[in-house]
């Protein structure tokens, strides 16, 4: 893309009054930024606001992308389309978890609680065994940065009717001693069907003193609109969402509740209970369903009298998704959709193994979020679709409430 005579001289204004480290790193941000622009009318098959049979999509604005390079930091704009996505080529999507990891194994070789494993990564990566407690601060300064404004940011852009919850956990050396501690993660589905990273922290997930004060700051960040919370049973979690989620409703979640029921039978007899136990979820309305689980708690309940006990004391918690659009029902009836999420910072954490402190977990942690966040923005393709979403809203004329009640009910059977 040529630059007009206009970019020239701004150009060349800038670079005349800079330094040279300065003038090349206004360079070298003006060249990205070029080919960036290139690659992103060859993909779309035309410049701005040029008409060409070619055309594919339109731009929609930029999104800030800040690139780290021996120059300094290049603060470069990506082209939005209003369909599909573009990430050009030259830039790394996961710049920034490679800099979170890279600083966590500085800070755990600084304090000395490294593995032989994780000192021969470092080498592996290009530093030196004599790096300075001066060059850790300053890599973890702009990382922490970014995952706090990330960790922070306002929620009241939409409301988001489905809340999940979960945890997973990593090992962390607190007072001399090496503890396990949950990495909590909050997603939502938006009321336009997409999804979003909410938040995350680091702790004890079975305290609910710890889970209040984290819901507490989602809504503290203007969340709103909430549903269905998605969770599993653990004590302060469960706790915590009826003293701050007044209003919502909670889904226990059943692959969780399944384990449980599990651990309460014969190994042997778990299959044939599983699958009994699935006939639950299998229905086609929230009636069918509640009578589905009083039936197989009845028919387990000969053999297994435990079992039964545990489906009609959690009948409301393990049903709650029946009451919400049928059209939503797999992805809300458990925290499965967090799955990709778990996978992903347990791949990175893994190979730190043991954190030094409770902060860098949650920089690595909030760094491999952010990255995932970051590509369901982009992604052209909603997680639950707009007509489905629109059945959440009340309707609004006696028409809407008609066609809506139309649409929620089966075709007819053909005999």
């Amino acid at each position: 893309m040529a630059l007009s005579q206009s970019d020239l001289t701004q150009l060349l204004e800038s670079l005349r009054a800079a330094d040279s480290v300065e003038m090349i790193r206004h360079a070298l941000q003006r060249m990205l930024q070029e080919l960036i622009e290139a690659e992103a009318t060859a993909v779309i098959g035309a410049a701005p606001y040029q008409r060409t049979p070619e055309r594919t999509t339109q731009r929609n604005g930029h999104r800030d992308r800040l690139l780290s390079s021996t120059a300094g930091d290049l603060e470069l704009q990506i082209p939005k389309l209003r369909s599909g996505s573009f990430f050009p080529s030259l830039l790394e999507r996961r710049r920034r978890v490679d800099r979170a990891l890279f600083a966590v194994i500085m800070e755990a070789y600084v304090h000395g609680v490294s593995t032989r494993a994780v000192d021969d990564l470092v080498k592996a990566l290009g530093a030196d065994t004599g790096i300075s407690k001066s060059e850790v601060s300053r890599i973890c300064q702009g990382l922490d940065v970014e995952i706090t404004a990330f960790r922070d940011r306002p929620l009241d852009h939409l409301t988001f009717p489905y809340l999940f919850l979960d945890a997973t956990y990593c090992k962390v050396r607190i007072n001399h001693q090496i503890v396990s501690q949950a990495v909590i993660i909050a997603t939502a589905i938006t009321d336009d069907g997409n999804r979003e990273v909410l938040g995350l922290a680091v702790g004890d997930s079975e305290d609910k003193a710890f889970w209040t004060e984290f819901l507490r700051s989602l809504r503290a960040r203007a969340l709103s609109g909430v549903r269905l919370v998605i969770s599993d049973a653990h004590t302060g979690l469960t706790a915590a969402i009826r003293t701050v989620l007044l209003g919502s409703a909670w889904q226990r979640c059943r692959v969780h509740f399944m384990r449980n029921v599990l651990a309460k039978i014969p190994k042997g007899s778990g299959e044939m209970v599983a699958a009994t136990i699935r006939t639950i979820f299998a229905q086609a309305d929230a009636e069918s369903v509640r009578t589905q689980l009083h039936t197989v708690a009845d028919m387990l309940g000969r053999q297994f009298p435990p079992v039964k006990d545990m489906l009609l004391k959690a009948e409301d918690d393990i049903t709650a998704f029946a009451t919400f659009p049928a059209a939503h029902w797999k992805k809300i009836w458990s925290t499965n959709p967090l799955e990709r999420l778990n996978r992903e910072i347990k791949r990175r954490t893994d190979v730190v193994q043991v954190f030094p402190n409770a902060s860098a977990l949650a920089r690595l942690a909030g760094a491999v979020l952010a990255e995932l966040h970051d590509e369901w923005q982009v992604t052209d393709r909603r997680y639950l679709s707009e007509t489905s979403m629109a059945e959440l809203r009340p309707a609004t004329t006696p028409r809407e409430q008609t066609e809506l009640t139309t649409q929620a009910q089966p075709p007819p059977s053909i005999t």
